[in-house]
């Protein structure tokens, strides 16, 4: 790499303008940041060169063929924004066996592949950074690999989807019904005309792979998530909530302990006064425990094209630091543990909320709570009111901790209850001083 840095970028959409703007507009940061005499965008490869853009882009910088940024030998280092998986690793490992570095946003190509283009950015001795892919313009991955870089990562927490964010504040903070919530994330533009990977999951399903193959070496695949959406959250189940003194938001959460790994992504219950609770409309937030530092939180915008595209150019300037200055590598990739153990439902504790509606009829309160107390498992919190029709009562009920087994089980006992006549929701409950795991002290009366 010589003293002036030349740069291909290959996408160039909402995140890939935010790139150039960037690199044009703070080079004078930039240059002084690394030292180097210039940093310039050689080439970005484009889907339509007749395209109106904004900024200065010459266009004889613009190209439809890949092979101009993945073959030219004056190009140090290829920025990936272009976004799918098949073509964006094609590229991506043709780029590194000819020597460049690489730098992406893309959480799902590094999700599901992210280990074995490692290997190959290893064999070829260059870079490949991705701190964009998980929660834009937060530096959490950094921050696992550095900052926290001496501490034991037991568990890590996190809101790390905007657009399901927006959407659950809106439905809390405004009444507002899922189909409605959707509805304005999508005219807002934090939601895609087809929202299934974000509504469902898949999303922060692939972020938290890679949280904790960072956070705890683990040889975790997209497979091994526990995944629940949020499509069938309704605002009675977040009403509720509010009763109770919670609130609902879609977590992202991996943690370990002596029994093994556990990821999982799915609407949950968290006290009022947790700090995620407070995190709203399209932010992000991940909460971290450390065996040593203890609890921190690391909050900011989760996406959009600057936020994202700072993220992006912070690991260009990483790249360029370590390549200019040798100091080895500017992001060591963790050595995965592949005797990973991932925890079986029997060793996952928690609270859950359940919502039922139930025969209004004398002993069914009595036989419904049998079930639970069958089981070992006592309430923490309990609502119990007339509904207006149909002879029913509708049931709320907090148990205390037990495992996801036992619950399982118990879910299993109630729906074969005749005085049950549907059981209308149930969710995972986080966030108390129970959960950190040495506090535990199960009691059941």
């Amino acid at each position: 790499m010589s003293n002036k840095i030349s740069i291909g970028i290959l996408g160039l959409g909402t995140v890939g303008s935010g790139i150039i703007h960037i690199l044009e507009n703070h080079k004078k940061e930039l240059i002084a940041k690394t030292g180097v005499a210039d940093v310039e965008i050689r080439k970005v490869l484009v889907r339509d060169l007749e395209k109106n853009r904004d900024g200065n882009l010459d266009s004889d910088m613009l190209t439809l063929n890949a092979e101009d940024v993945l073959e030219d030998p004056e190009i140090d280092l290829v920025i990936e924004v272009m976004g799918g998986i098949d073509e964006a690793k094609q590229h991506m490992e043709k780029a590194l066996k000819n020597k460049k570095h690489i730098v992406t946003a893309n959480k799902d190509l590094i999700a599901l592949h992210g280990d074995e283009l490692l290997e190959i950015a290893a064999a070829n001795h260059c870079e490949l950074l991705y701190e964009a892919s998980v929660a834009g313009g937060i530096p959490i991955l950094r921050s696992l690999t550095e900052g926290l870089a001496s501490d034991r990562i037991t568990k890590m927490m996190g809101i790390v989807n905007g657009t399901t964010n927006y959407m659950l504040s809106k439905m809390t903070r405004e009444g507002l019904n899922y189909e409605e919530a959707l509805q304005q994330a999508q005219d807002q533009g934090f939601a895609e005309s087809d929202p299934t990977a974000d509504v469902e999951g898949l999303d922060a399903a692939r972020k938290m792979v890679i949280l904790a193959r960072l956070g705890f070496s683990a040889s975790v695949q997209l497979d091994d998530v526990y995944l629940r959406g949020m499509s069938t959250v309704t605002a009675e189940d977040i009403a509720f909530g509010q009763q109770l003194g919670y609130t609902l938001k879609l977590i992202g959460l991996a943690s370990r302990s002596d029994e093994g790994v556990e990821v999982s992504v799915e609407p949950v219950f968290i006290p009022e006064e947790h700090p995620l609770s407070a995190v709203h409309d399209e932010y992000n937030a991940v909460y971290v425990y450390g065996e040593a530092v203890g609890e921190t939180m690391f909050y900011g915008p989760g996406a959009g094209a600057l936020p994202t595209a700072t993220a992006v150019v912070s690991d260009v300037v990483s790249v360029i630091r370590q390549v200019r200055l040798g100091t080895g590598k500017a992001q060591v990739a963790p050595t995965i543990n592949e005797e990973t153990v991932l925890k079986e439902p029997e060793d996952i504790y928690a609270k859950y909320y359940v919502r039922a509606h139930v025969h209004d009829v004398a002993g069914a309160f009595k036989r419904l709570t049998s079930v639970f107390t069958s089981n070992n498992v006592s309430f923490e919190k309990l609502i119990q009111q007339p509904l207006d029709s149909q002879d029913l009562a509708e049931v709320v009920m907090v148990t205390h901790e037990t495992n996801r087994a036992i619950f399982e089980k118990i879910m299993d006992d109630m729906a074969g209850l005749d005085v049950v006549k549907a059981i209308k929701s149930r969710y995972r409950v986080e966030g108390g001083e129970s959960d950190v795991p040495e506090q535990r002290d199960l009691a059941f009366v």
